[in-house]
């Protein structure tokens, strides 16, 4: 059985980096000190009839069921799951099943049991499953509706390739949809539609109405729902409309009273439309406030090793090598056939740190 990860000693606090010292400040000034917590996650009303939440912070480790995790994946579970301990807070373990395409319980259990063999735990979340986006669908939903009533989103119908085309570029504006300027009212309807599978995949998605000429190409009317037809390994056929990614994540984590969401560099360009979210959502009162704040730290990056999951399916699928768990492979169940310990993975992870800059 796996030991435990011990708290951090205070030799090892001394090697501190920019999140612990983005955390202590706020716990200094007691920015989420007015926090409630229902015992489960939920919408502000839910967690105004909580009590103040237990949790000093609340952080995340939020992983696609589309694959087995890697040591990169184990850098961010000792991330997350460590600074939660060391600063009296608990970490959530949460699938981000968003995109059923590629998701499969197969990869659920793999994450679950990789967790669990690097020493770390999410039971004191007062729910021993772990948390999925998938349950969240139906507040997604709502949440969508209520940008589309307030004026912030609207159902497009141009093709991919049009849309791509308006989009512009980093030295040209995009061009605003003809679709754009619809009423509220026929916009819910179109979503409603869609909803209904009265439209075809690929039809029509919704996108956030911010801002085409916006200099960040992410702020410019992103795509936050999309039609798909597909079975999900969690909701089955309930839905045939799933949330982007974008957009199911600030909600998740507000949902779940995350504190802190850490994630790497490549979501940095997508802290403003995160932002730009969560500010709607509680003007609207679906969602609690304080809101969670996006961080984000370097990957790791190591020479000579695959750590794409899509390469490192590849590998598997063509018969490369014999498995996600052979031991010539970066995942963490190649890892351990391989001989590593949990312990020399935590170490690993303590030692590169955690910066701005590629590790």
């Amino acid at each position: 059985m796996t030991k435990p990860a011990s708290p951090a000693t205070p030799e090892e606090h001394k090697t501190s980096n920019f999140l612990r010292q983005i955390i202590e400040a706020d716990l200094a000034k007691g920015t989420y000190a007015s926090r409630r917590w229902a015992g489960s996650p939920g919408d502000a009303a839910h967690h105004a009839k909580g009590a103040p939440d237990p949790a000093k912070i609340r952080t995340r480790f939020p992983p696609e069921p589309n694959g087995y995790l890697h040591v990169g994946h184990a850098k961010s579970i000792c991330i997350n799951f460590g600074l939660a301990r060391d600063y009296g807070g608990v970490c959530h373990l949460r699938f981000d099943d968003t995109n059923p395409e590629k998701e499969d319980t197969e990869y659920v259990n793999s994450i679950i049991d990789a967790v669990k063999w690097l020493g770390f735990s999410w039971s004191q979340t007062g729910n021993d499953a772990p948390y999925q986006a998938s349950d969240y669908f139906d507040f997604m939903y709502r949440a969508a509706e209520h940008l589309i009533e307030a004026g912030h989103a609207y159902v497009d119908e141009q093709t991919p390739e049009e849309m791509r085309n308006n989009r512009g570029d980093f030295g040209k504006p995009g061009i605003n949809s003809p679709f754009r300027n619809r009423t509220p009212s026929d916009n819910l309807q179109r979503f409603r539609e869609m909803r209904d599978g009265k439209l075809a995949d690929g039809a029509a998605v919704l996108r956030a109405k911010i801002d085409m000429a916006s200099p960040n190409i992410n702020m410019r009317d992103p795509a936050i729902y999309r039609i798909r037809r597909a079975t999900h390994h969690h909701t089955g056929d309930t839905w045939c409309i799933y949330p982007m990614y974008t957009f199911a994540h600030p909600i998740e984590d507000a949902l779940e009273q995350i504190t802190h969401s850490i994630c790497t560099l490549e979501f940095e360009d997508q802290r403003p439309f995160y932002d730009w979210l969560m500010d709607r959502l509680i003007e609207g009162g679906l969602l609690a406030s304080p809101p969670p704040k996006q961080y984000e730290f370097a990957r790791l990056n190591l020479t000579y090793v695959v750590t794409s999951k899509r390469k490192l399916a590849q590998l598997v699928n063509e018969g490369h090598v014999n498995g996600w768990d052979d031991p010539r492979m970066p995942t963490i169940v190649g890892l351990r056939r391989r001989g590593y310990t949990p312990e020399s993975l935590r170490l690993f992870a303590d030692r590169i740190g955690v910066t701005k800059s590629d590790s």
